[in-house]
């Protein structure tokens, strides 16, 4: 993709294709007889964590706007994934380019619409589309989409697709209705056998999430905004604490109420 962002008329040019190089050859130079000891010792099971540390750091970055640290977050991540395929091209498996080519490609492929003779209207059209051309060109089944996410994201990835399918309420007052339902059956499961409590917990989890999906609201993005403030207001009972030269346990309760009714009027 040139520095136009026109993928259809090559690869990288210019400054961009330049500076990619350059960081190709830093990492090239890390793993080399000359280079650092601990890239040496790297693994793509040792490093694999690191991406998912470097996402959610993004994820962080972008939440609070702070767009100066994104840009640093997003780099952390580039070299994740300059760092695994650099291991996989002495490994032999692909390289770098492969990466590339391959994302480029894909991109072009999935998107009839830009690149080909389709005509699409809407952003769910475009969703659609995808989605078909991964199960017909690509083979992938749909099915499995959800897995490697993380719990909340595999589960509106699949009540997504099931609601392309049809299977879905109409509005969200049938949402809540399920809501009802599963909280009332959780309930009576409480004091049950272990398995009984985690599956319906799970149940609730899922439909809190369907609710959240009906309300044009991103769960994940949602939750991680409450434990953000979560955070905040509990760190206002745990200097409070301090200040006493105690533990937040002993703090008496009504204490720690007022401060959390408090810490409230601050900044969300």
């Amino acid at each position: 993709m040139n520095e136009e962002g026109n993928a259809a008329e090559g690869p990288a040019t210019g400054d961009l294709g330049i500076k990619f190089e350059a960081l190709a050859g830093v990492m090239a130079r890390l793993r080399s007889g000359e280079g650092c000891p601990w890239d040496l010792e790297q693994t793509p099971s040792t490093l694999s964590r690191h991406i998912l540390e470097e996402s959610y750091e993004a994820v962080e970055a972008i939440d609070s706007e702070d767009w100066e640290h994104l840009s640093e977050e997003l780099g952390d991540l580039l070299l994740q994934i300059v760092f695994q395929s650099r291991i996989a091209q002495e490994e032999g498996r692909f390289d770098l380019g492969d990466v590339v080519d391959g994302i480029t490609e894909k991109l072009l492929r999935r998107h009839p619409h830009i690149f080909g003779g389709q005509t699409v209207s809407t952003a769910e059209q475009v969703s659609v589309n995808w989605e078909r051309i991964k199960t017909e060109q690509e083979g992938k089944e749909p099915s499995d989409s959800h897995r490697g996410l993380p719990a909340t994201m595999g589960a509106l990835k699949l009540q997504h697709r099931a609601a392309r399918g049809g299977f879905d309420w109409p509005a969200p007052e049938g949402v809540f209705e399920k809501l009802a339902e599963e909280v009332a059956e959780l309930q009576g499961a409480v004091g049950g056998p272990r398995e009984d409590l985690e599956h319906e917990v799970g149940d609730l989890l899922f439909t809190v999430i369907n609710l959240a999906r009906h309300l044009d609201v991103d769960p994940e993005t949602a939750l991680r905004r409450t434990n953000r403030e979560f955070a905040r207001r509990y760190a206002e009972i745990e200097a409070e604490a301090r200040g006493r030269g105690v533990e937040p346990r002993d703090v008496p309760p009504e204490e720690k109420e007022r401060i959390w009714s408090h810490a409230k009027e601050g900044p969300a």
